[in-house]
């Protein structure tokens, strides 16, 4: 893994009916942007790596890149407003806490015993950072800073018929996050957002220092496989982490197969447990997919898709014989930053697909569907219906990295729930929004993962809350969603009507009081569970009024009604990423 380093993406990430036809291909003849001499010696300073001098010599000239720094580059505290307090980081607790006396109400009864589990951004050195130099000025974006984990484990006592609720958080440590903490300040420059040539500086100079361009943060998602547990953001591979401890193990490269990074959601394919991922890089190859056993001990298939850009790809699509790839013009160019420009950006003039291939297909095998211009981060599921593929996810019109020529419209990089019906034998498209002309803005989505890959009756989501969201550049998630896709909603619903297709869906909504807002969302499954929506929605909840941070668990299948469970917590929770719910038996800590 010596070069891998290289090859890490430059940045981090980090959810009416429109009936035509589709352009279908099965090869890639849009413009090469990227076959340019700069992403030429990046690859080629990545196979070869960096020349070896004496130890002695290089620690010298460390020292002196580092002298240059301290002297030329200054580290400032990036600003929060009164209304970001909760993006603020917290300390790690150190030690495991009980907070059993802390709940309001009860837990309740076909609950599993597990973890719930949430990853989010906790700079180190309170907060991120930007800095002034000579060649200009850099600046963290809002997804970045080092992830940590926060964790409420449920263990049920047979013999006192009663739960033990237990709460703990800790950093994830990655090799940039303990070189850091070893020096003791702020030392990576950042490197995605400022002037342009102050981030190509940034780039050469963390690479001379550190042998890596950006930090691996591991920030957005935690996922399951083969009974052990890992943090992930796109930007690295990801970290095993010892879901007991919160104590990072290892990176886990499928035994050296697997040098590139992961999206932050693989999915496990239907049926044979086998975990699906893409790796994205600013060079080429742009994006490859690959296949690791359900065993999680080889990589059985790896390809290159030739995809023509570098598409920032948060997460993939599978159903029960395909991948589903989204290629959207949210895109990283290093020409782009050499020419004065955005290195990431979203373009609404450029094109936007979906691609559907077999699941151990190749680049030449994928059916590619041209769909509208959007920028969507988040699916909410993929499934095979007749000759159609349909997926459904969080869409929007912008992107919530910021641009130097935003949207007139500033809830543009906001998602709705949105579906496209991409037919496999005609190439046909159809387009539409879930929620019909209704504006409700939508994102985290999540399901009952034992419906992932096949037809689901619900989902999950949070739901933004706009005039909150309006004052800063991050949104807030004031209440959650419960979508009912065989349901039309109330207002075009008749007695004995049947649903069509351009009937918007019904909605049923679980809304916080003001001025609170949740974060990590996930679904937990009843034990004995029959149908699809039993089980509970579980998520951390923070009230801005009296600093409180607590987690709510709300029943499934009547998601208006008050929450069965308010857990409060003995410290802060700042609002994070992706969250879910592991069961896992406690005797194995023993």
């Amino acid at each position: 893994m010596a070069t891998s380093s290289f090859y890490k993406p430059l940045f981090l990430v980090k959810c009416s009916i429109e009936k035509r036809p589709s352009y279908v291909s099965h090869n890639n003849s849009h413009h090469n942007h990227f076959n340019i001499p700069i992403a030429s010696a990046f690859k080629k300073m990545a196979m070869i790596g960096l020349p070896e001098f004496p130890k002695i010599v290089a620690t010298s000239a460390v020292r002196l890149v580092d002298v240059f720094v301290d002297s030329f580059f200054e580290f400032i505290d990036q600003p929060l407003l009164p209304s970001q307090n909760n993006f603020a980081p917290v300390e790690e607790l150190g030690e495991t806490m009980v907070v059993t006396n802390n709940i309001d109400g009860h837990i309740p009864n076909g609950f599993p015993e597990g973890v719930y589990i949430r990853n989010g951004p906790n700079p180190l050195f309170g907060g991120l950072k930007s800095t002034n130099s000579i060649f200009g000025k850099t600046s963290h974006v809002w997804v970045e800073g080092e992830g940590m984990l926060h964790a409420l484990y449920f263990n049920y006592n047979n013999n006192n018929n009663n739960w033990t609720v237990l709460y703990n958080n800790r950093h994830v440590e990655t090799e940039t996050y303990k070189l850091e903490k070893q020096r003791n300040k702020p030392s990576f420059l950042p490197a995605i957002q400022g002037d342009s040539l102050a981030i190509l500086f940034a780039y050469l100079l963390n690479l001379l220092r550190f042998g890596k361009v950006n930090k691996y943060i591991s920030n957005t998602n935690v996922f399951e496989h083969s009974g052990k547990f890992y943090s992930v953001a796109e930007s690295h591979i990801p970290q095993e982490i010892d879901i007991f401890t919160l104590k990072t193990l290892r990176n886990w490269d499928v035994n050296g197969a697997w040098n590139r990074p992961f999206c932050s959601h693989p999915k496990k394919a239907p049926g044979t447990g086998e975990l699906v991922t893409l790796g994205i890089s600013p060079i080429l190859p742009f994006c490859e997919l690959g296949i690791i056993s359900a065993d999680g001990k080889k990589l059985d298939h790896k390809v290159d898709l030739k995809l023509n850009r570098c598409t920032l790809c948060h997460e993939l699509g599978v159903t029960q014989r395909y991948n589903v790839i989204m290629d959207f013009p949210l895109t990283i160019d290093l020409l782009r930053l050499v020419k004065g420009e955005q290195l990431i950006r979203y373009d609404k003039d450029e094109y936007a697909r979906i691609g559907v291939m077999p699941r151990y297909g190749d680049a030449s095998s994928i059916k590619w569907f041209e769909v509208e211009p959007n920028c969507t981060f988040h699916i909410i599921n993929s499934f095979e219906e007749g000759h159609e593929v349909v997926v459904r996810g969080c869409r929007s019109l912008d992107s919530l990295i910021p641009g130097p020529h935003p949207s007139s419209n500033e809830f543009d990089c906001l998602s709705r729930c949105y579906e496209w019906r991409l037919n496999m034998e005609t190439g046909e498209v159809k387009e539409r929004s879930l929620i019909g002309p209704k504006v409700v803005y939508m994102d985290f989505p999540m399901v009952n993962e034992n419906f992932m890959g096949i037809k689901n009756r619900y989902a999950y989501t949070q739901v933004v809350d706009p005039p909150a969201s309006s004052t800063q550049d991050v949104p807030k998630y004031g209440g959650l969603a419960k979508l009912y896709f065989e349901e039309s909603s109330s207002e075009n619903l008749f007695m004995g009507d049947k649903q069509h297709d351009e009937d918007p869906i019904r909605v049923e909504y679980h809304m916080f009081e003001k001025n609170t807002f949740c974060s990590g969302a996930a679904f937990v499954p009843k034990d004995g569970g029959v149908e699809e929506d039993d089980g509970w929605i579980i998520s951390f909840v923070h009230n801005e009024d009296n600093a409180i941070s607590q987690v709510h668990i709300i029943d499934g299948k009547k998601l208006s009604g008050e929450a069965v469970a308010k857990i409060t917590l003995p410290c802060r929770v700042p609002y994070g990423f992706h969250g879910a719910f592991m069961p896992i038996s406690f005797q194995a800590s023993h």
